[in-house]
């Protein structure tokens, strides 16, 4: 196979080049003569192609206004005359130039800028038809439309010659760059190829484990600052304290990447799967629970739209993983490709998992408000041993003492049965049906929605009327009032969280 010299063609003089010699200059001389004439004229011949560049791209900007102009005038549509017209615009340009101009020009000076080269063209133009309106003789009547016609003749040339004037710069342009490539310079070079090592990323951490979406035992602690209870039941004892010693589940915040993929759009699944192939440290264990973690929250702090994204992106990542190998590429070829009933399935699945969030959310924020205010209950180691006394009417006219009772004052009797009476009219309707069932349970339901002073006020009124006897039926006074009452210790602050 013959060797092609072709591309040293294009090398220009070098110092071993063997040049024509003169008798009295060295050779080194002449050759540092021809170098520097060779990047002269390379110099010369790149400020030539820039200079004329310049020069297209500015003229391409004159030349639509120019044959707006000309169109204009030659239209003959105008409500007036075409010298009015072309001194209006004169005087537009003159008054309210705008400040465009090519680049490397000073707009605040006005012919450097597109208005000013415009506004020297018309003035050259109108200069121009003056000046022959005048030395042909026109009588006054045809002077105006001599002068419009010039004007029109005048643009329409200018137009045609600037169009002429891009054209030939453009073949010029064309021309030098063409010549410019015949010859090696230092422009030209550039790296063929580079072969270098690049070591892989290594596999991204997993995420800790995020708050699920239903976590297993989760306790609430009471958030109080401190519950008066007269003797709990024992039941409730223990659930409270089962409640202390667990654990809140700490919503894991989301990696930079994880937040930026929570953020796309829902159904923005070909959008979801270049970020994934971007972003490796997406695909992690515990990537979705994050995010479901985040949907969690964002649902609880009021923002139900980038709450659903969450949920949206978190089943994005368990339906690949469920699906096994390539599970993601298959999952998101089928959702890109239009697939209607895969694409149903998971959106259905989308909107009953944002609704099981949603409603987690609400039970989670009804506990909180409940749990944070002080209140009094009733309780005794023995629901059976609590003797209600629950009057039905004032007492009789006609008073009748039973066995045992004969010692007693009938209207003392009377007085405190009347007594019993009006302190059961003056209580709540709702503690009134209460105690006509004779339930603590429901008692305790109405104590709990009151405030601990109310509550306070009427336990007091329940014992002194007999409603309800402390002494009797074995119910304690656990306040701090009624165990210093009693001789007994204080009790622990209950915690509060």
């Amino acid at each position: 196979m013959p060797l092609n010299y072709s591309k040293w063609d294009q090398l220009e003089l070098s110092d071993d080049s063997d040049i024509e010699e003169h008798p009295n200059v060295d050779t080194k001389s002449l050759i540092r003569w021809k170098q520097r004439d060779i990047h002269e004229k390379r110099e010369a011949r790149k400020y030539k192609i820039a200079q004329l560049q310049a020069q297209i791209a500015c003229n391409n900007i004159l030349l639509p206004r120019v044959q707006e102009v000309a169109a204009t005038l030659k239209s003959g549509t105008l409500d007036k005359p075409r010298t009015v017209y072309f001194s209006s615009l004169v005087e537009q340009l003159e008054r309210n130039p705008s400040k465009d101009s090519p680049p490397g020009n000073d707009p605040t000076k006005l012919e450097q800028t597109y208005d000013g080269m415009l506004l020297s063209l018309l003035h050259q133009v109108s200069g121009a038809a003056k000046t022959a309106v005048k030395e042909a003789n026109v009588s006054a009547d045809e002077r105006e439309d001599r002068l419009g016609k010039l004007l029109t003749e005048g643009i329409a040339e200018h137009a045609v010659q600037l169009k002429q004037t891009i054209d030939e710069d453009e073949k010029t342009v064309a021309a030098e760059i063409k010549e410019q490539k015949k010859h090696i310079t230092s422009d030209d070079l550039h790296d063929g190829f580079s072969n270098k090592y690049v070591p892989a990323k290594p596999a991204p951490e997993p995420l800790p484990i995020a708050a699920k979406l239903d976590p297993p035992a989760k306790k609430t602690t009471k958030k109080t600052t401190e519950f008066e209870v007269i003797n709990a039941p024992a039941e409730k004892v223990a659930e409270e304290q089962q409640d202390e010693e667990a654990e809140e589940d700490d919503i894991a915040n989301l990696t930079p990447s994880l937040e930026a993929f929570s953020r796309i759009p829902i159904k923005g699944f070909e959008q979801s799967f270049r970020f994934i192939q971007q972003h490796r440290d997406v695909v992690v264990p515990g990537a979705s629970d994050a995010l479901l973690g985040a949907a969690f929250k964002a649902q609880y702090d009021g923002k139900p739209k980038y709450a659903k994204q969450c949920v949206h992106q978190s089943l994005l990542l368990q339906y690949g993983d469920k699906i096994g190998v390539d599970g993601l590429a298959v999952f998101f070829k089928k959702m890109i490709a239009g697939d209607k009933r895969a694409e149903m399935v998971f959106l259905d699945d989308v909107e009953k998992t944002y609704a099981h969030l949603t409603n987690r959310v609400k039970i989670n924020q009804e506990e909180a408000k409940a749990g944070g205010r002080e209140t009094i209950m009733l309780a005794t180691d023995n629901e059976n041993d609590i003797s209600f006394n629950v009057p039905t009417g004032p007492p009789p006219k006609e008073l009748v003492l039973g066995e045992g009772m004969e010692d007693m004052d009938i209207e003392e009797v009377r007085k405190a049965l009347q007594f019993r009476w009006d302190i059961f009219e003056g209580l709540p309707e709702n503690l009134q049906k209460a105690l006509q069932t004779e339930q603590l349970s429901e008692v305790n339901k109405v104590l709990g929605a009151m405030e601990v002073e109310e509550a306070e006020d009427i336990l007091q009124r329940l014992d002194m009327s007999g409603i309800i006897p402390f002494s009797e039926s074995g119910v304690r006074d656990e306040t701090p009032a009624g165990r210093a009452a009693a001789g007994l210790p204080p009790l622990d602050d209950p915690e509060v969280d």
